[in-house]
Protein backbone atom coordinates (compact mmCIF):
# COMPACT_ATOMS: atom_id res chain seq x y z
CA UNK A 1 0.00 0.00 0.00
CA UNK A 2 1.26 2.95 -0.78
CA UNK A 3 1.53 6.32 1.80
CA UNK A 4 -0.23 9.14 1.70
CA UNK A 5 0.26 12.42 -0.15
CA UNK A 6 0.98 14.22 3.10
CA UNK A 7 2.59 12.10 5.15
CA UNK A 8 5.02 9.83 2.79
CA UNK A 9 7.99 12.13 3.13
CA UNK A 10 7.60 12.25 6.84
CA UNK A 11 7.85 8.66 6.98
CA UNK A 12 10.47 8.32 5.08
CA UNK A 13 12.27 11.06 6.85
CA UNK A 14 14.52 10.33 10.05
CA UNK A 15 12.58 11.00 13.30
CA UNK A 16 15.69 13.00 14.77
CA UNK A 17 15.35 15.13 11.55
CA UNK A 18 11.53 15.45 11.42
CA UNK A 19 11.71 16.34 15.68
CA UNK A 20 14.72 18.83 14.84
CA UNK A 21 12.29 20.37 11.98
CA UNK A 22 9.03 20.51 13.89
CA UNK A 23 11.19 22.46 16.98
CA UNK A 24 12.63 24.68 14.58
CA UNK A 25 9.45 26.11 13.52
CA UNK A 26 8.10 26.20 16.83
CA UNK A 27 10.54 28.30 17.87
CA UNK A 28 10.23 30.23 14.69
CA UNK A 29 6.47 30.76 15.41
CA UNK A 30 6.95 31.94 19.31
CA UNK A 31 9.75 34.12 18.31
CA UNK A 32 7.05 35.82 15.59
CA UNK A 33 4.27 35.54 17.42
CA UNK A 34 6.35 38.07 20.24
CA UNK A 35 7.11 40.49 17.75
CA UNK A 36 3.72 40.94 17.04
CA UNK A 37 1.20 41.97 13.61
CA UNK A 38 3.87 42.92 11.38
CA UNK A 39 6.45 40.17 12.51
CA UNK A 40 3.70 37.48 11.72
CA UNK A 41 2.59 39.31 8.25
CA UNK A 42 6.63 39.44 7.22
CA UNK A 43 6.95 35.80 8.33
CA UNK A 44 3.61 35.05 6.08
CA UNK A 45 5.33 36.53 3.41
CA UNK A 46 8.04 34.66 3.60
CA UNK A 47 6.57 31.34 3.65
CA UNK A 48 4.90 31.93 0.48
CA UNK A 49 8.36 32.13 -1.07
CA UNK A 50 9.47 29.34 0.92
CA UNK A 51 10.53 25.75 -1.32
CA UNK A 52 9.12 22.72 0.00
CA UNK A 53 10.27 18.82 -1.07
CA UNK A 54 8.65 18.34 -4.20
CA UNK A 55 10.02 22.39 -5.37
CA UNK A 56 13.17 21.56 -4.40
CA UNK A 57 13.35 17.58 -6.17
CA UNK A 58 11.41 18.87 -9.28
CA UNK A 59 14.20 21.46 -9.63
CA UNK A 60 16.78 19.35 -8.84
CA UNK A 61 15.74 16.70 -11.18
CA UNK A 62 15.34 18.77 -14.05
CA UNK A 63 18.66 20.14 -14.31
CA UNK A 64 19.89 16.76 -13.89
CA UNK A 65 18.00 15.03 -16.89
CA UNK A 66 18.27 18.41 -19.23
CA UNK A 67 22.34 17.98 -18.65
CA UNK A 68 22.25 14.48 -18.92
CA UNK A 69 19.85 14.67 -22.03
CA UNK A 70 22.27 17.46 -23.61
CA UNK A 71 25.49 15.30 -22.38
CA UNK A 72 24.15 12.52 -24.51
CA UNK A 73 23.36 14.51 -27.23
CA UNK A 74 26.66 16.73 -27.44
CA UNK A 75 29.15 14.39 -26.25
CA UNK A 76 29.07 10.89 -25.22
CA UNK A 77 25.24 9.00 -25.50
CA UNK A 78 26.02 6.92 -22.18
CA UNK A 79 25.15 10.14 -20.69
CA UNK A 80 21.48 8.84 -21.27
CA UNK A 81 21.59 7.16 -18.68
CA UNK A 82 21.45 9.99 -16.15
CA UNK A 83 17.86 10.87 -17.19
CA UNK A 84 16.87 7.52 -17.04
CA UNK A 85 18.16 7.06 -13.46
CA UNK A 86 16.72 10.40 -12.56
CA UNK A 87 13.29 9.57 -13.78
CA UNK A 88 13.42 6.36 -11.83
CA UNK A 89 14.17 8.08 -8.81
CA UNK A 90 10.93 10.60 -9.45
CA UNK A 91 9.19 7.86 -9.89
CA UNK A 92 10.32 6.04 -6.50
CA UNK A 93 9.68 9.67 -4.50
CA UNK A 94 6.29 9.79 -6.83
CA UNK A 95 5.14 6.31 -5.20
CA UNK A 96 6.93 5.85 -1.85
CA UNK A 97 8.09 9.57 -0.89
CA UNK A 98 11.50 8.69 -0.95
CA UNK A 99 14.50 9.18 -3.54
CA UNK A 100 18.23 9.41 -2.61
CA UNK A 101 18.27 13.43 -2.48
CA UNK A 102 15.25 13.41 -0.18
CA UNK A 103 17.59 13.01 3.06
CA UNK A 104 19.82 15.37 1.93
CA UNK A 105 17.49 18.01 1.45
CA UNK A 106 15.67 17.36 4.50
CA UNK A 107 18.76 17.50 6.67
CA UNK A 108 19.12 21.09 5.30
CA UNK A 109 15.67 21.77 6.24
CA UNK A 110 13.64 21.32 3.40
CA UNK A 111 10.06 20.93 4.21
CA UNK A 112 7.05 19.79 2.96
CA UNK A 113 3.89 21.90 2.30
CA UNK A 114 1.80 20.59 4.78
CA UNK A 115 4.73 20.90 7.17
CA UNK A 116 4.90 25.04 5.43
CA UNK A 117 1.18 25.45 5.97
CA UNK A 118 1.20 23.98 9.79
CA UNK A 119 3.43 27.01 10.81
CA UNK A 120 1.48 29.63 8.40
CA UNK A 121 -1.53 28.36 10.46
CA UNK A 122 0.01 28.39 13.61
CA UNK A 123 0.70 32.35 12.71
CA UNK A 124 -2.53 33.28 12.00
CA UNK A 125 -3.91 31.92 14.63
CA UNK A 126 -1.17 33.75 16.67
CA UNK A 127 -2.47 36.73 14.71
CA UNK A 128 -6.29 36.39 15.66
CA UNK A 129 -7.44 35.59 12.25
CA UNK A 130 -9.91 32.16 13.22
CA UNK A 131 -11.58 34.78 16.08
CA UNK A 132 -12.82 37.24 12.86
CA UNK A 133 -14.11 34.29 11.16
CA UNK A 134 -15.60 31.88 13.67
CA UNK A 135 -18.95 31.05 12.55
CA UNK A 136 -18.66 32.35 8.73
CA UNK A 137 -17.15 29.66 6.30
CA UNK A 138 -16.54 32.06 3.70
CA UNK A 139 -15.16 34.42 5.45
CA UNK A 140 -13.03 31.31 6.99
CA UNK A 141 -12.22 30.16 3.18
CA UNK A 142 -11.02 33.83 2.14
CA UNK A 143 -8.71 34.59 5.67
CA UNK A 144 -7.39 31.26 4.63
CA UNK A 145 -5.95 31.89 1.31
CA UNK A 146 -8.65 30.51 -0.75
Amino acid sequence: MLPTTTARVPENTAESVNDRLHRRAEARVNRVAAGGTRAIAERLRELDAEWDTERTLEANASTLVVAGAALALLVDRRFALIPLVVGGFLLQHALQGWCPPLPIFRRLGVRTQAEIERERHALKAARGDFERTAGDPSRAIRAAGG
